[in-house]
């Protein structure tokens, strides 16, 4: 599990994180989502214990991670920019791992052997980004922690790799009770593994909610009148945003689906339909009333 409770960190007299608080919970999947600069890779970090904060509690596996061996055992942090020992092969920095950590399973890396096809006597070096990145992988989920943290999990894999390195996460979550933070711009991948999101902007958390309360709490529906005189602002609804094309409202509506439907129903609307909601829409939505400038979010 990870908890963080109140995290302040500056560097070079900039502040980075401000209050951050949030919870992560045993065996789940949770995303970090935010805008460029909003502060993630240097949580991230604090959340490995490379940094330690300058105020506030963060704790993972229930003990403070800063300079503390026994947690980092069970700790792997995958980082947006990968690192591997100069000229070391894929079987080289596996001694290394297993030196490193006491979880290390010969089997699990014999069993990702035939998983990755990678040759492990080459030098990494000369892999390419994508096969850099299986290689992380292959050394990561060997050795079997409780937690890991990712960024940007999936930049440089195929389709077929992705889905593969999904299916590695979800089965040790399921399996071993896994703790995995994930931090990725693509939001359709973080929207496919995790089962809870947190957006950081500008330092400070957002907005932190079970993805799936998140999706039903909020709707966009697309409605038709007969007659010119529906007008969402006088309405009952929590019209977060609304675009006409033509005699069609497009509107995302905050509240319950039910109370939704039977306000619109006092209209009379010609057409009622409620459409699909991603958390990339979401997320947009979010950032925008956080003054993050967009438009045409509703696609």
């Amino acid at each position: 599990m990870i908890e963080v409770q109140g995290l302040h960190k500056s560097i070079d007299r900039t502040k980075i994180l401000k209050d951050v608080s949030f919870y992560v919970q045993k065996g789940s999947i949770y995303g970090l989502l935010g805008s460029n600069g909003a502060g993630k890779t240097t949580l991230m970090r604090i959340l490995a214990g490379i940094l330690k904060q300058n105020d506030g509690i963060v704790r993972v596996l229930e003990e403070d991670i800063f300079e503390n061996d026994k947690v980092k055992q069970n700790v792997v942090f995958l980082p947006d920019n990968l690192y591997f020992l100069p000229q070391y092969t894929t079987k080289q920095m596996a001694d290394y791992y297993r030196s490193m950590y006491d979880g290390w399973s010969e089997e699990r890396y014999e069993n990702l052997k035939r998983v990755f096809h990678l040759d492990e006597k080459k030098k990494i070096s000369q892999f390419s980004k994508g096969m850099q990145r299986q290689v992380a992988f292959w050394l990561a989920m060997s050795a079997k922690p409780d937690v890991l943290i990712i960024d940007e999990p999936f930049d440089g894999l195929d389709a077929v790799m992705r889905q593969k390195v999904r299916s590695l996460i979800i089965q040790d979550v399921a399996e071993r009770e896994m703790t995995v933070l994930i931090s990725s711009h693509n939001l359709r991948e973080v929207e496919d593994i995790c089962d809870h999101v947190g957006i950081l902007h500008k330092g400070e958390i957002l907005l932190e909610r079970d993805l799936d309360d998140l999706k039903a709490d909020v709707h966009k529906i697309q409605v038709a009148f007969q007659e010119e005189d529906f007008d969402p602002e006088t309405s009952n609804l929590d019209v977060l945003h609304q675009e006409k094309r033509g005699s069609v409202f497009l509107l995302i509506v905050r509240g319950n689906e039910t109370a939704i439907s039977a306000e619109m129903e006092k209209y009379r609307p010609l057409v009622y339909d409620r459409l699909p909601l991603t958390l990339e829409e979401i997320f947009i939505y979010e950032m925008g009333g956080a003054g993050y400038a967009f438009e045409n979010i509703i696609v």
